[in-house]
Formats: C-alpha cells, structure tokens, sequence
C-alpha cells in the first residue's frame, strides 16, 4: 500500500462549497472577495474554520468579533 500523505487526503472539494452565509449578510466587501474566501464546506455550515482558505477563515472571526463588541457597546 502507498503512502498517502494528509494534506492529500483533508482537501475540500471545491465543487460542494457554498458561499458563507454569515459573511454575505454581514461583510459589505463580501463580493469583492476572492471566489475561494467566499466558500465554506457544506457540512460545517457558515462557522469561520469551514473556510477553504485562511484568509476567509480571519474575515470570518474578524466580523464575529466585530459583531460581539457592537453588542457589549449597546
């Protein structure tokens, strides 16, 4: 049997992604953003580690965060 090596094996597949809803609601520069910053895995649903990439990933907590300050100011 041949090795396979991880990185290989915890790739998403880009063609069952989805837009992340809670950046589309929230993100005004959502479109603006790269196509794959855009997209989570389905079966996460719209948490900011269904990313594909990092950068998605960090836009995502980055409006969490921004999120919970706006409410703890009110």
């Amino acid at each position: 049997m041949e090795h396979i090596a991880s990185s290989v094996t915890t790739r998403s597949d880009t063609r069952t992604g989805s837009p992340c809803e809670f950046c589309m609601k929230l993100d005004a520069e959502f479109p603006k953003r790269k196509p794959m910053d855009q997209m989570v895995v389905p079966n996460k649903r719209n948490t900011a580690s269904a990313h594909l990439t990092e950068d998605g990933y960090v836009r995502h907590r980055v409006l969490e965060l921004a999120r919970l300050a706006s409410r703890s100011a009110a």
